[in-house]
């Protein structure tokens, strides 16, 4: 989507203070030559609703013979979302599915009981180099639904409900807002909203979820009278307005949950109310267990030594 500037952005102060309770700056790195802002979990805040990892993928130019290869690896008891803005990955598993990810299409992962996948450049981009950047998520399931058989499921650009309000172009990836609903079904009450902000646009969050957060992918945006930049994610305090104002062409996301009910734990790729589910999982992948992933048989990611 474009970011259209308006003339004269005017961004007003709000005199009964900032409801931003705690600011996470993206902490970079580096996996397999593809740059990476990993934000959540932080030592700061863990989770935000059932939202337990977040990572900025890119923006990276990929030179022709230069894409990505993230060979089979195993997951449990979560879902992963993968949502891209440009380029594209080539996404198999080991329930059978083989597909290619594209901007703006919803790629939902229920890992349950334990999956295997891959992620790697497609032949075009092996062949002709990619711009790629996007969002990889994590999401914890609820205890009653940690076992649920495996499962991928693609829901296109053209599924996605999209909207404009007094300027923002806005798309509704999972959950229910601004009078849209994502077709993506879910475990737990949760939301994912993409806004892109011209200059000098505002809008107001909803506020029905208990925990929530934004984060700024690009350009500036103003709230409550105070400035915040790139690849940072504010949470928001519960139940208390919120409106944000774009200072500069903005692209954000917002995220809302209500929290499960208790802590996760996190070990490598795995994800569990309990520390020994992990342990089992890790044995597991030893043992090859987890099946083995569709038209990429030959490699995988051993289990890390600590």
């Amino acid at each position: 989507m474009s970011l259209r500037e308006v003339k004269e952005p005017v961004c007003q102060g709000d005199a009964s203070g900032s409801p931003v309770e705690l600011i996470i700056e993206a902490r970079g790195r580096d996996i397999d030559g593809l740059p990476v802002r990993r934000v959540l979990p932080s030592a700061r805040r863990r989770m935000v609703g059932p939202y337990v990892f977040f990572d900025h993928m890119g923006p990276a130019d990929l030179p022709p013979e230069g894409g990505i290869e993230v060979r089979p690896h195993p997951h449990i008891n979560l879902a992963t979302v993968t949502y891209l803005f440009d380029g594209e990955i080539l996404h198999r598993d080991s329930v059978g599915s083989e597909q290619l990810i594209t901007p703006g299409a919803i790629n939902w992962m229920t890992a349950g009981r334990g999956i295997a996948h891959s992620e790697r450049s497609s032949e075009r981009s092996r062949r002709e180099g990619q711009r790629l950047h996007g969002i990889q998520l994590w999401v914890a399931l609820p205890r009653e639904s940690e076992e649920v058989e495996p499962s991928f499921v693609h829901h296109p650009a053209d599924t996605i409900p999209a909207t404009q309000i007094e300027g923002v172009e806005l798309r509704v990836m999972l959950g229910e807002a601004f009078g849209l609903r994502s077709p993506v079904e879910l475990y737990s009450p949760m939301l994912y909203v993409e806004l892109n902000m011209p200059a000098g646009t505002r809008i107001e969050l909803p506020d029905d979820l208990a925990e929530r957060a934004v984060y700024l992918v690009e350009g500036e945006l103003e709230i409550a009278g105070e400035s915040h930049g790139e690849e940072r994610m504010l949470i928001l305090e519960t139940q208390r307005p919120v409106e944000l104002c774009a200072r500069r062409p903005s692209r954000v996301l917002f995220l809302a949950g209500e929290p499960l009910e208790g802590p996760r734990h996190i070990w490598w790729n795995f994800v569990s109310s309990s520390k020994a589910r992990i342990e089992q999982a890790k044995e597991d992948w030893r043992e090859g267990r987890f099946g083995t992933v569709v038209h990429d048989e030959d490699e995988r990611i051993p289990l890390p030594e600590r």
